[in-house]
């Protein structure tokens, strides 16, 4: 199964989402915040622009699929119209410089569609025998954030041939009594199997909710957080609740915190995602653990910032949309750089910390 994203959740007793206070973080007396330290590869960007026509402009939002001995990433490319499209590329893990691209893996929506302009940030899971890829949908007319309008699905039976489901998308940026009338959503977190006392399994994605609009200030035209919804068939979404926002006193993730990556630990979860804030004015990449899944803890402000921008020129603005996936007896890392891909697709690795 591929990466740590599509791991289960065990839990005991009855189901209750309406007993948790999503956005509480939960506190440690005396106990520091460990965050993973990562190592950046000396070659990155391991997968830069420009491979192919359909990905000169931009390589972003990584997702990394383990099939053997290969990565299959899927990732989002940009032509030279900077229209966007879902894109394949593998690789042998024990070579991280020998991709091949195999293109885009369907076309975008038609003319007035909610992915007419892009279709960005995949996030693939397995249900039965069919593999579901979701990504977000852009519309073409500007709006901002508000223009990311809609999550959509694919289908494919062996990861290669894909078909968008519905001319419609399966999730939307609504539901939300504190942002009536909001469209913004954009995914690039992860969906975990929690299995049931009888016997189902209820998934949940991790997603953003984009709730900002076109400003001069970071906080109002960034206004993002993670949040999840629960499904059955992973086509209809319900329980759509907020699970991590920004933090005013960190002033790396004051504005922002978005694809939320989760993976099981020893100890709970991990949580890997990308906070903006004032601090650099773009994205850095932080972490949060849990002992169920459910209430997230930070530390104190600080502590969890895990990745900031680097010395390389490719990352020396920004660091955004991580992912994460076993490498033997470490951890690796996805994750873009400059203009959201512009620059291309790094790696890293870490030793895990279960703590």
């Amino acid at each position: 199964m591929a990466g740590l994203a599509m791991g289960s959740l065990a839990m005991a007793g009855r189901w209750n989402l309406r007993a948790v206070d999503f956005n509480r973080s939960v506190p440690r007396a005396n106990q520091l915040f460990r965050v993973h330290q990562w190592r950046r590869d000396p070659r990155n960007p391991i997968f830069p622009p420009g491979g192919g026509s359909f990905d000169v402009g931009r390589c972003m939002n990584p997702f990394i699929v383990e099939r053997g001995d290969e990565y299959w990433l899927f990732y989002a490319g940009a032509d030279k119209q900077h229209q966007h499209r879902i894109c394949l590329a593998t690789c042998p893990k024990d070579d991280l410089t020998a991709w091949k691209r195999h293109g885009p893996l369907f076309e975008n929506g038609a003319k007035g569609a909610f992915d007419e302009y892009w279709c960005v940030l995949p996030c693939v899971h397995r249900f039965g025998n069919r593999w579901h890829l979701y990504y977000t949908g852009r519309s073409r007319g500007g709006g901002g954030l508000q223009s990311f309008a809609g999550i959509g699905l694919a289908v494919s039976d062996d990861l290669l041939n894909w078909k968008r489901l519905s001319d419609e998308p399966i999730l939307r940026g609504d539901g939300f009594d504190q942002w009536p009338g909001n469209k913004g959503i954009a995914g690039g977190g992860s969906l975990i199997e929690v299995p049931q006392p009888n016997g189902n399994t209820l998934y949940r994605m991790h997603y953003t909710l984009a709730t900002g609009k076109p400003s001069r200030d970071l906080r109002i035209d960034q206004a993002k957080q993670s949040v999840s919804a629960h499904s059955r068939d992973g086509i209809e979404w319900t329980d759509k609740r907020v699970v991590l926002g920004p933090r005013e006193e960190a002033t790396y993730e004051n504005a922002a915190t978005i694809a939320l990556n989760i993976w099981k630990t020893s100890a709970g979860w991990r949580a890997i995602y990308a906070g903006i804030g004032t601090r650099f004015g773009a994205y850095s990449i932080c972490e949060a653990t849990s002992s169920d899944g459910l209430k997230w803890y930070r530390g104190k402000p600080g502590e969890n910032l895990s990745m900031p921008p680097g010395k390389a020129a490719w990352e020396n603005k920004m660091v955004e949309y991580p992912h994460v996936v076993r490498d033997g007896n470490k951890l690796r890392l996805f994750y873009c750089g400059n203009g959201y891909g512009t620059t291309g697709i790094g790696t890293a690795v870490a030793d895990p910390v279960d703590g």
